[in-house]
Formats: structure tokens, sequence, C-alpha cells
């Protein structure tokens, strides 16, 4: 991974995009839809929070986009799909996946992906971002409609899912040479969904995702926001680099359940980081370094932080996550 971490500090990155988005001057409409304006608004953060890594995500409709939904971006609230482009089982026969490379709304990713190595030439991690399998499959078929799915008819569930891979890896392909060394994969409607169901329709398919992003040199990060505790025994068998795990999760139990070779990433509540004060954060962070001491750990808010948290919240965080190295 590219750049280099002081001995005396856990790696600090957390999902900033709304926050982001402000904390640059900008809408979120204008963040989601110009590679630009996240880029400048993310190395403004960077710069201010004295952050780690910077990363691309921004909303879950790119791909859904490049393959035929209309979206639109209000000002200040995440973009909006106006209609699923799947109904039924014959227009997932129907759906073509899409050139990333030629849709507007990956390639803008990508170019946003070429724009931050233009600034950082190297020195500092870029995160790129695609949608998990079923995320994306909720956002073409409609999250009730796909639930649904899941329960009743197998094979939309899985000709849908292999085209949504499909695009995935593909656009994890192109973020990758545009400069991209991690790969997040979003997929949090995984929370909500039983194991049996997971391993059924998912694991497979993530483990699939997982290793063309290893075999083009990348690495992963895996996003499934919410309480997964559950999911934790199959997604311990994925290989992801980084598993991100929301403040639901307790950090003791993933570690004895990933292993040592998995980089847990989180778990501060985005409630706690925006409603206590920032002494109040220091002391909650303090603490959560100090446990995780010698272990494998990114300091973050279990998901993105939330618009109205006070800024110096932020540095307050940053400023805990340093520590004396252990002698």
């Amino acid at each position: 991974m590219a750049g280099r971490v002081p001995e005396d500090r856990v790696l600090f990155r957390p999902i900033l995009m709304h926050f982001a988005a402000r904390f640059g001057g900008h809408t979120y409409g204008a963040f989601a839809s110009d590679h630009r304006v996240l880029v400048d608004c993310n190395l403004r953060a960077m710069e201010a929070f004295d952050s780690d890594m910077v990363g691309l995500i921004s909303d879950p409709y790119r791909e859904t986009s490049a393959f035929g939904a209309e979206i639109t971006f209000p000002a200040e609230a995440v973009p909006i799909c106006l209609a699923p482009v799947v109904q039924n089982l014959g227009d997932v026969i129907a759906l073509k996946n899409p050139d990333v490379y030629n849709a507007e709304r990956t390639r803008d990713r990508i170019l946003g992906a070429e724009l931050f190595q233009r600034h950082l030439k190297g020195e500092v991690p870029v995160i790129g971002w695609v949608e998990g399998p079923l995320a994306e499959a909720c956002d073409l078929a409609g999250l009730d409609n796909m639930l649904m799915q899941l329960m009743i008819d197998p094979d939309f569930c899985n000709r849908l899912l292999d085209k949504c891979l499909a695009t995935a890896i593909d656009f994890a392909v192109a973020q990758i040479s545009a400069g991209c060394d991690v790969i997040g994969i979003g997929d949090a409607i995984c929370s909500q969904i039983d194991p049996t169901t997971y391993e059924t329709y998912v694991r497979d398919r993530h483990r699939q995702l997982i290793d063309h992003i290893h075999s083009c040199g990348g690495r992963t990060k895996l996003h499934i926001c919410g309480n997964i505790s559950h999911l934790l025994p199959s997604i311990a068998t994925l290989g992801s680099d980084i598993v991100d795990l929301d403040y639901q999760v307790d950090l003791d139990a993933a570690l004895e359940l990933l292993g040592p070779g998995v980089i847990r990433c989180g778990n501060l509540s985005p409630m706690t980081l925006e409603e206590r004060t920032a002494e109040e954060v220091y002391r909650a962070v303090a603490a959560l370094v100090e446990s995780e001491k010698g272990r494998p750990y990114i300091l973050s808010a279990g998901c993105e932080v939330i618009v109205t948290t006070p800024p110096e919240n932020l540095i307050a965080m940053r400023e805990a996550s340093k520590f004396s190295p252990k002698t």
C-alpha cells in the first residue's frame, strides 16, 4: 500500500461523503456528480484531519446509472434513483452489462482516481469503490422486490447477481488501472439477511470479486454496515484485506473470528462522533486505540461520518489515535 505511517499512531480513515462536500464548500449533489469536486473536498479533508487515505465513495448509484437508471442529484441529499431498471426475469435476461469507461457516472469515478494520483503521486493510498453484488441487485430491482426474490426465485437472483458481479469486476479493474490501491466493496444490505441466504447467493460472489481484485494487484475493503456478527464466520473465508465493522459489532469477537490476517476497521458510532463533545470523543477514541495496540486495526467510524458532525470532533479523533508505542 502506498505511503508510510509513523509508528506512534494507528491508521486513520473515516468515511467522508456529505461531510467532505460541506467541509469543502460544495453541495452533496456537486460532490456526487463531479469528480473534480469530490477529489478537491477529499484532499481538503485529508489535510485538515490528517487522514491516512483518501476515497472515491460518493453514493450507491454509479453502476446503477451505467445500467441505464435515471439518477437525480438533490443539492443536500443522497442521489435518487427514479425507478428500478429491473421488474421481472425478462428484464434481467435483457439487461446488458455496461462499458464502465463510457458510461458517464462510472467514467467520472475512474477520472477521479486519475486526478487523485496526479495530486498525490502515489504517496497516499487511494480507495476506489464498487457496489457489492447484492447491493447493486437491490439498486436495480428495488429493495423490497429483490429481498422477496431471494425467497422465491433463485433463477432471477442468480442471473441478476451474476450480471452485478461482472460489472463490479469490470469497474474495480478500471479503478485499479487508474491508480486505486484499495477497492471498497459496499454491500450493506447483507447485514439484513441470514447466514444461509448469504452463503447461498452472496459469499462465493464476494470471494470471486475479492480474488479478482487481488489478481490485479489491488487490496480489498469489505463494507457491510450494521450488525454483521452473524455473517463473520462466512466473511472470514473471503480473504478480504480489510473488513469494516459498525458499532454493533464487538471488535474482540471479530478478531477471533477473522484472524490476525484481516485488518478490522471501525467501529466508533457515527452518532457518538456527531453528538458528543470533542473531549468526550477524545476519551472514547483513546480507549479504543489503547485496546487495539499491536492488533490489525484502522480507526474509523462504523459508517459514514454524519454531515453535521463538528469538525473539531474529527480533530479530536485523530489526536486520540496517537500513542506511545509499547516497549
